[in-house]
C-alpha cells in the first residue's frame, strides 16, 4: 500500500505524469493557494501560448507566494500581451537558417535538429514560443532528408537535439534517431538540450540512457535550470544516472528579471549545480521574443552582475554570459563591467 504521505504524482511513471500535465490556470492557482485575481490574466495570456507544467515541478513552488521564482517561469501573466518594440516572434531568425524541415544550420560545424514539437513545460520566456512547430512535425522520409543533409556536409561534426524538448520522444524514436546520427562518419558529438532532467527527472531511465548512447559518439546533456530551488533530490538522482552513463552534464540558464537577477542567487545556482554534478555552461541574455519583455534585464545590469559573480565563485563555476544574434557565427560573449 502507498503511504498517505507520498504525493500521488510521485507514484506515476514518467509517461503517466507527462499525460497528466497541469494545463488549466485555475487548477494551478488553486494548488498554489493564489487568489482569483490571477485567473483572468492567466487565461488571457495562455490563449496563444498555453500553460503546461509537470506535477514534479509545481511541487517545488512555494504555496501562497505569487513571486516564487519557479512560479514566475510558468504562470501566464497580463504583461505577455503588451507589444514591445524590438521584440519579435522569431528573434533569432531561425527560419533563415532552415535548409530542410526540422533542421537549423546556423553555425558552421554543428546543426540543430528540432527533434520534438512540444515540451512538458511552457517556460514563459521561451524564444520559440511562436515557433511554427506544425511545419516541423517530421515524417520518417523527412527525418531521412534531414539526416541526408548532414551526411552531405562534412564540415558538420556535432548534432544538437532540441525542440520543443527532444526527451518528449519515446525511447524507440530517440534510439532510431541516435543510431542514424551515429552512422554518419564525420559526426563526433551528440548534444541534447533538455529541460526534462529538471522538470521531469523521472524521464532519465536506464532505457532512455541506452537509447541515447552510441558507442562512437560523445554525448553531452545540456539541461536548463535557472534557480537553485529547481534542484531537488530527484534531480540529483537523474544527474547521477547520466554521469554514470558517461554523459557530460552541463547547464544553461537565462538571466531573468525577478527570478535570478541577483549575484547571490546566481552564485547559489552554480554551487547547487556543481553539488549535483553539473557544470555551469551559459548564462544567456534574454532573447527578444514577443511576449517576454517583462523578463528582460538591462545589459549594463547583466554585466554588473557578471562582475560580481566572478568575485563570488571560482572560475570553473562561472557560466559564460552570452547573447545570441542572428548573423553571428557563434554566441557573443558579454564582458563584465
Amino acid at each position: 500500500m502507498i503511504p498517505r504521505t507520498v504525493p500521488t504524482w510521485q507514484t506515476k511513471s514518467w509517461q503517466e505524469e507527462l499525460s497528466d500535465l497541469i494545463q488549466d490556470p485555475a487548477i494551478l492557482l488553486e494548488r498554489l493557494q493564489l487568489g482569483p485575481e490571477w485567473l483572468k490574466p492567466a487565461l488571457d495570456a495562455s490563449i496563444h501560448f498555453p500553460l503546461r507544467a509537470t506535477e514534479s515541478y509545481v511541487s517545488r513552488i512555494r504555496p501562497g507566494d505569487p513571486q516564487d521564482p519557479l512560479l514566475l517561469q510558468i504562470l501566464p501573466l497580463a504583461e505577455e500581451l503588451k507589444p514591445a518594440p524590438d521584440y519579435q516572434k522569431d528573434p533569432l531568425e531561425e527560419a533563415r537558417f532552415t535548409p530542410v524541415p526540422g533542421l537549423v544550420h546556423k553555425y558552421q560545424s554543428r546543426v540543430l535538429l528540432v527533434a520534438a514539437t512540444q515540451c512538458a513545460i511552457n517556460c514563459r520566456y521561451c524564444f520559440r514560443r511562436h515557433f511554427p512547430y506544425e511545419e516541423h512535425q517530421l515524417s520518417r522520409p523527412e527525418w531521412l532528408a534531414a539526416l541526408d543533409y548532414i551526411r552531405r556536409a562534412p564540415e558538420i561534426n556535432e548534432v544538437i537535439l532540441s525542440g520543443g524538448d527532444p526527451l518528449s520522444l519515446s525511447d524507440k524514436q530517440l534510439g532510431w534517431l541516435v543510431e542514424n546520427i551515429g552512422n554518419i562518419p564525420h559526426i563526433k558529438r551528440l548534444r541534447i538540450h533538455s529541460r526534462y532532467p529538471i522538470i521531469l527527472p523521472s524521464r532519465i531511465t536506464p532505457e532512455l540512457l541506452k537509447a541515447i548512447h552510441h558507442p562512437r559518439l560523445k554525448t553531452v546533456m545540456v539541461m536548463h535550470c535557472n534557480h537553485a530551488q529547481e534542484i531537488d533530490g530527484n534531480v540529483h538522482d537523474a544527474v547521477k544516472a547520466m554521469r554514470g552513463a558517461d554523459i557530460l552534464v552541463l547547464n544553461q540558464a537565462v538571466l531573468l528579471k525577478k527570478i535570478n537577477d541577483n549575484s547571490r542567487i546566481l552564485a547559489t545556482l552554480s554551487e547547487s549545480l556543481f553539488d549535483a554534478g553539473v557544470l555551469p555552461y551559459y548564462l544567456h541574455l534574454l532573447d527578444k521574443v514577443q511576449g517576454a519583455a517583462h523578463f528582460a534585464v538591462a545589459e549594463d545590469r547583466a554585466r554588473e552582475l557578471y562582475g560580481e559573480l566572478l568575485t563570488l565563485l571560482p572560475g570553473f563555476l562561472v557560466p559564460k554570459l552570452v547573447r545570441e544574434t542572428p548573423d553571428e557565427g557563434s554566441k557573443t560573449p558579454i564582458p563584465p563591467l
